[in-house]
């Protein structure tokens, strides 16, 4: 049976202008998948959600990857992201690990592009760069700024990853529109 342990938490006052962005970050994994929700406001970030994804480990693959889909599915439909981002997969030294990672990671970007959902793409070390400071930072690190940088988050591991893919998204979102803003004047 797959579970999912999600906290739900208010948005968060502050200064920012402009509409309102949902955005969802992934973490991907086959055994832990993290997500988490925020929403962006110009440059004020708002905690919605987050959790985990565990399919049950005593499934085949291809039905693990099933459970991760449609878990990831719920989430979207659950909470009506306008964007997504997901981690990008990293070479390690166990090819077979790599290849399963690869598996799980196109399970879940399924989900958000089935329901019309953009997903970005970003690689481990500019997410944990573009929160905590530091490309090679560890997963408490990342956890301790989430909690800062989100009140009202308390997630750990991996829903703090996922948060901070969605963080990452929306710092690099907000430039990009920022330099489209100038060039267009």
């Amino acid at each position: 049976m797959l579970r999912a342990v999600a906290r739900a938490g208010l948005a968060h006052g502050g200064s920012g202008g402009g509409l309102k962005v949902r955005i969802l970050g992934i973490d991907p994994g086959l055994r832990h998948t993290g997500w988490g929700i925020i929403e962006a406001e110009g440059n004020r970030l708002s905690f919605i959600a987050d959790g985990v994804v565990e399919p049950n480990p005593d499934l085949s693959l291809a039905e693990r990857l099933q459970e991760l889909f449609l878990q990831v599915q719920g989430i979207v439909a659950a909470y009506a992201p306008h964007e997504c981002a997901i981690e990008d997969t990293f070479v390690n030294k166990n090819p077979v690990s790599t290849l399963k990672l690869g598996h799980a990671r196109a399970a879940a970007m399924l989900a958000p592009a089935v329901a019309g959902i953009s997903v970005a793409e970003y690689k481990p070390n500019l997410v944990k760069k573009s929160v905590v400071g530091a490309g090679h930072a560890d997963k408490a690190q990342v956890a301790a700024m989430m909690r800062v940088l989100l009140p009202g988050s308390n997630a750990s591991k991996d829903a703090a990853d996922a948060l901070a893919v969605a963080v990452c998204h929306a710092h690099h979102r907000a430039s990009a529109l920022a330099l489209r803003k100038r060039i267009a004047t």
